[in-house]
């Protein structure tokens, strides 16, 4: 992979994908800013078959979108004060996308704002926005990053990926978190982060919701997320991690007693000779499906249990440049005794080609095939969505 990726996914979201790049740096007294960032667009066709599909709904819809990772302009600074390494990062996320509908259409994010300051002897301290800690490997090993993946069809600042089919999104939360030093490969992070409140999804005919409501609330409840991982380099390179995340969830009803959201995760990674293998497994508890805590629990705010996994194989065609990956996964969680429902499957395979065309440009092709079973409905009869989308267009880095 050439080293303007590594620019995008680590100014966006602080992967490292191959050797350092930066963007446009500008000294500033005792400053060193950093300009960077992408901006990428897909033509996308998407059609939708099988019971998710209303009676007015379009079986075919094409759009101009924003892929998995969102348009970013970043703006970080480091210094070096009082034996201490001081940053910063501020990022704006416009979309790429146009609609003529109220809810959709472009808009602009901010996902991160935050400063680190610490030193290599003994960590750093991170205050402020940026992505969460659980289940963030996942999604930066996941190469529908560079491209859409599944939510195509629906016009917004981004698509999925595969968010939903095979991890929960990590999102982008307010922290303070520590890292440790490198130790010869092995580090750790551990953090407070801003709860999320939990929530049914009451719209669809595939959410697995039943009659009533168990809207939780989270904001004064603080999550608590951590991980470790170990990497090494050499012919034959890679890297392993594990991460939590645990969660007070209060009801807002006096008959439903509190309760926990709880996650783990394992994942790992090889790369060889060009070609690539990312394997990941999780299992929650309340956590949801696709987004934190998003039909985590049900009516009686009993916790539903959750298990994500995916498996990928990426090679780079050597001299051509071009890497082209095939990933399978899937997103499945349980219902209880009250719902009407025995549970809510996701898979989705995914074939990519990821072509350098110049040293900022690629170029990028996929196909993805989804899949949405809900099994066992109360009239039982089970119900399944299918969608099929090709995206066609290009991501530049600076």
């Amino acid at each position: 992979m050439n080293n303007t990726i590594k620019l995008a996914v680590a100014s966006a979201l602080l992967a490292a994908a191959s050797s350092a790049s930066a963007g446009i740096m500008v000294p500033a007294g005792d400053w060193t800013l950093d300009i960077g960032g992408n901006v990428n667009a897909y033509y996308t066709s998407t059609r939708t078959t099988g019971d998710n599909k209303t009676a007015n709904a379009d079986s075919s819809v094409n759009n101009i979108t924003t892929g998995l990772l969102p348009n970013f302009l970043s703006v970080s600074g480091k210094t070096r004060e009082n034996d201490l390494d001081v940053a910063f990062l501020i990022s704006i996320n416009p979309g790429a996308a146009s609609s003529h509908s109220a809810s959709g259409g472009s808009g602009n994010e901010n996902r991160q704002a935050y400063m680190t300051f610490g030193d290599k002897s003994w960590g750093s301290i991170k205050l402020g926005k940026d992505l969460g800690i659980f289940a963030s490997d996942a999604i930066l090993n996941d190469m529908t990053l560079l491209g859409v993946g599944q939510g195509a069809g629906a016009v917004g600042n981004t698509t999925l990926g595969r968010i939903g089919a095979g991890y929960n999104y990590a999102d982008w939360k307010s922290q303070v978190a520590y890292t440790s030093p490198n130790w010869n490969g092995f580090s750790f992070t551990a953090g407070v982060t801003q709860a999320w409140d939990a929530t049914n999804t009451t719209t669809g005919t595939n959410k697995p919701v039943a009659s009533g409501t168990s809207s939780g609330r989270g904001g004064n409840q603080s999550a608590y997320e951590a991980k470790a991982s170990y990497e090494w380099a050499g012919d034959v390179a890679g890297k392993v991690w594990v991460s939590g995340f645990s969660q007070k969830v209060a009801f807002n009803s006096p008959t439903i007693s509190d309760d926990r959201a709880d996650a783990w995760d394992i994942g790992g990674k090889l790369d060889m000779a060009g070609f690539g293998l990312v394997g990941y497994y999780s299992n929650g508890n309340g956590i949801g499906q696709t987004f934190m805590l998003n039909d985590g629990f049900d009516v009686n705010g009993n916790p539903r249990d959750s298990r994500d996994w995916y498996v990928q194989g990426t090679y780079v065609v050597p001299g051509v440049g071009t890497k082209l990956g095939l990933s399978y996964g899937k997103s499945k969680l349980e219902g209880n005794s009250v719902d009407a429902f025995n549970d809510r499957q996701v898979k989705m395979w995914t074939v990519g080609a990821y072509h350098p065309l110049t040293k900022h440009v690629n170029l990028v092709a996929e196909y993805s095939d989804v899949k949405n079973e809900l099994n066992n409905v109360a009239a039982g009869t089970d119900t399944d969505g299918k969608s099929k989308t090709i995206s066609l267009g290009a991501i530049l880095f600076f």
